[in-house]
């Protein structure tokens, strides 16, 4: 029976680990991954990435990246009109299965189905319900490798961003905090593990912050992350 065609939505952990489950199954085969970049700034929309990271990184994996350049300080319409037009483009390749890392927010779900539904696409969701701890040190335990790239200060410190995911990490987290950063507490670049040809390598930088666009407070704390080229 042939395998249903996907492509995944590829960020950080969470998508990282959601990939590792379908490339280890047997009904999907992942020929794309997609990755939102802001335009000016060439690094990827939320989790701040160097777009080249991100070239690097897919590269080591092997299957091909498409990235969705979006503006900065996008509009829900905006961003609605680009993101149909590239999906377009994936049904248009013979693709009928969108994947995504999401954990248990109903609402991102739901928005994401209802996206898709109309374009003919199925939504499709591997680590759905699963529990967040659990997750985590599964995602360690099978000896993957990433760094923290933004916190939102309302709930972590900025000394949370620029550290390694490890168990430290994990008995540091303060209460309430959810473990793989579901809520939005931290985002995350991978960097090593099973699915990886190479480790991608990377010097860490200084940290910025940038405010929120709605209340104007300093909010969100991003360590910059400096590929090292390979000579």
């Amino acid at each position: 029976m042939a395998k249903k065609r996907a492509a995944l939505s590829f960020s950080g952990k969470d998508s990282t680990l959601a990939l590792h489950e379908l490339l280890h199954g047997e009904e999907y085969e992942v020929e794309f991954l997609f990755t939102t970049v802001t335009e000016g700034f060439n690094r990827t929309s939320i989790h701040g990435v160097r777009e080249e990271l991100l070239d690097v990184q897919a590269e080591s994996i092997g299957i091909p990246l498409r990235k969705i350049f979006i503006p900065e300080q996008c509009s829900n319409e905006v961003y609605g009109e680009i993101m149909n037009r590239e999906l377009a483009e994936l049904k248009a390749s013979g693709i009928d299965h969108i994947v995504f890392g999401d954990l248990f927010l109903e609402d991102i779900r739901k928005y994401r189905e209802e996206q898709l539904k109309p374009l003919g696409f199925t939504a499709v969701f591997p680590l759905w319900g699963q529990n967040t701890t659990d997750l985590i040190h599964r995602f360690l335990s099978l000896g993957y490798k990433t760094i923290i790239t933004c916190v939102d200060m309302n709930k972590l410190s900025e000394d949370f961003s620029g550290r390694e995911i490890n168990d430290g990490f994990m008995e540091a987290l303060p209460e309430g905090v959810d473990p793989c950063g579901e809520n939005g507490e931290y985002h995350s670049f991978v960097y090593d593990g099973p699915i990886f040809n190479k480790p991608i390598r990377f010097q860490v930088g200084e940290k910025k912050f940038s405010k929120d666009v709605y209340t104007g407070e300093t909010r969100f704390c991003f360590t910059d992350l400096i590929p090292l080229r390979e000579f």
